[in-house]
């Protein structure tokens, strides 16, 4: 009897530590080890855990590479640990995962000052608690510090309204979710919409941004057809509902008028 209680009080304490277990499985060491140090060595768990890198599961080896489960390889470069870039790296860095901002920029004038004290993507975005890219990237305090804000100011107005036009469609998707349609074409279509827009931008230059940006609206037109589309099929549906419900009222009506009449006859 007391092995039997024994064994079940292992297993309810497996149970319990089960979370507390899966947790420290998806923690890679690189945070564990970072997050456990002091001063500027710890501060990067903390940046990225804000980042936009966090909310979409990128962590530290998908930038730096090395082992993330091992901690005695983690920054072994025979793992790929590549460790941090000079200043000048940080575009190709950076364009292994976003290849065309990457070509974008090079061919800008901030591409074609870098190594001359122009800025990288670091000087706008930020390391490790790098934000969702939005037009509040473009803003005087940060601008400022490079140049006057004028240019900057104009690209960020001819962005503007595709940028909030974007936004607002994306916020009809978790509406249409949860009334169970399927949203990832669309989805999909604005995340690359959003993608290819964002790198117009890093090239800089005002007119091609203004030249460029009608496409965008275009493309927008359609996803915003096909929820308009959806909308009025489902208005429709509601108002065949109510009809039949009206219909079953009013027959429902019918039926007891006749069901009285008979009553009365006998």
């Amino acid at each position: 009897m007391m092995s039997r209680i024994c064994n079940l009080l292992i297993l309810a304490l497996l149970l319990f530590s089960l979370p507390t277990l899966a947790l420290a499985e998806d923690e890679t060491v690189c945070l564990q080890c970072h997050g456990g140090l002091d001063g500027y060595l710890a501060a990067p768990v903390a940046a990225w855990q804000g980042s936009v890198h966090a909310a979409n599961g990128i962590s530290c080896h998908g930038c730096h590479g090395g082992d993330p489960a091992d901690f005695d390889m983690a920054m072994d470069p025979s793992r790929g640990f590549i460790g941090v870039p000079e200043p000048n790296g940080v575009p190709d860095f950076c364009g292994r995962c976003h290849v065309g901002v990457r070509e974008d920029y090079l061919a800008s004038a901030h591409g074609a000052a870098l190594g001359t004290g122009g800025p990288q993507c670091v000087t706008c975005h930020g390391n490790h608690a790098v934000k969702e890219a939005s037009g509040a990237l473009i803003n005087e305090q940060d601008c400022s510090r490079c140049h006057s804000f004028e240019r900057a100011a104009q690209i960020r107005d001819a962005i503007s309204a595709t940028d909030s036009r974007i936004a607002e469609l994306e916020g009809e998707l978790p509406r249409l979710r949860r009334i169970g349609l399927t949203i990832r074409p669309m989805q999909d279509a604005l995340f690359a919409l959003r993608n290819d827009f964002h790198r117009l931008f890093h090239s800089v230059d005002v007119e091609k941004v203004r030249s460029e940006t009608a496409a965008f609206g275009t493309r927008l037109d359609k996803v915003e057809g096909q929820i308009a589309e959806i909308d009025a099929t489902l208005a429709k549906r509601k108002m065949g509902g109510a009809v039949a419900i009206v219909l079953l009222l009013l027959a429902g009506g019918v039926l007891l008028l006749i069901r009285k009449s008979y009553k009365e006859e006998e």
